[in-house]
């Protein structure tokens, strides 16, 4: 029996289409991007989430020579919410990247660790938590609920 699961996203031909907070969101990863740490890839990613509050808080990739020990955008401004008491108050959050070796004009959606992780903080939050992801410029893609929508058939254990 078939089943095809369908994931609910919008496109946009580019960030101007978007509110003003979703644009400026979007500017702060992009920002980001400009000090993440990726001398091995070369592929440098930021990460802003927007707070309850309206407050904006950005991360960005940290490459390590043991590939492992490094760490993704997502991953480092997700933790740093939490590690600030702030980790239920997600509303938004954008994920941008670049690159010195080509144009990146595609939306960059996250791995598989990050998906896990931001599935923990929406749950923590309570709430649909909505994803933009974009390159260096091009189509932007929204998505919200990364239950839903980035990880459908998440691992979730209640206690």
């Amino acid at each position: 029996m078939s089943n095809p699961l369908h994931i609910p996203f919008e496109r946009f031909p580019d960030a101007d289409e978007l509110p003003p907070d979703e644009q400026e969101l979007l500017r702060a990863a992009l920002e980001a991007t400009e000090l993440a740490y990726a001398p091995y890839s070369r592929f440098q990613v930021g990460c802003a989430v927007q707070l309850l509050d309206g407050e904006v808080l950005t991360g960005n990739n940290q490459e390590n020579v043991a590939y492992p020990s490094g760490l993704c955008a997502e991953r480092t401004v997700l933790y740093y919410c939490g590690a600030q008491g702030k980790g239920d108050q997600l509303v938004k959050m954008a994920i941008r990247a670049r690159s010195s070796q080509a144009a990146i004009v595609q939306p960059v959606p996250p791995c598989g660790a990050c998906r896990l992780v931001m599935f923990e903080y929406e749950r923590m939050s309570g709430r649909d938590i909505v994803v933009l992801m974009q390159g260096e410029s091009g189509e932007v893609l929204r998505v919200t609920g990364v239950a839903k929508t980035l990880l459908p058939f998440s691992f979730d254990i209640e206690f």
